[in-house]
């Protein structure tokens, strides 16, 4: 295998680590909406607040998570560009990313992304709003 084909497979796995990440963040947010759908329709037939407010709990659960997800792909993202750039001859094929885990790509630096906040903040805003028409 040439030098350029071995780079093209290093850029192939890292691009591969950041498609799952992006894919985790995707089911996470399907597992929010449908927690959040079935505590309303339990609130529904139940006509009481508190499934409402426990719908808060997994949804901040999963936002974290979600962020995990996002500081993980970001790190990656780095990885990628750096690599990219590089000659085939200097690529060691690691896929360690500590040195890019700074910044916006840490966990505490992407709970505030403004995906995951316009998403997150967006349904516990509803969750309040259907919590006080109830009331």
């Amino acid at each position: 295998m040439s030098n350029q084909e071995s780079k093209l497979k290093h850029l192939e796995f890292i691009q591969a680590v950041i498609s799952r990440m992006a894919n985790n963040s995707f089911i996470l947010k399907g597992w929010t909406a449908t927690i959040v759908i079935a505590l309303f329709t339990l609130e529904h037939f139940d006509s009481n607040c508190k499934f409402l407010v426990i719908a808060n709990y997994p949804i901040l659960v999963f936002w974290l998570l979600d962020a995990y997800f996002l500081s993980q792909e970001r790190s990656y993202r780095a990885l990628y560009d750096v690599v990219r750039n590089l000659s085939p001859e200097k690529i060691d094929f690691s896929m360690n990313i500590d040195k890019y885990y700074h910044g916006r790509n840490t966990w505490l630096g992407s709970i505030w992304s403004g995906t995951l906040l316009i998403f997150y903040v967006g349904i516990m805003w509803l969750i309040l709003w259907a919590i006080n028409l109830i009331r």
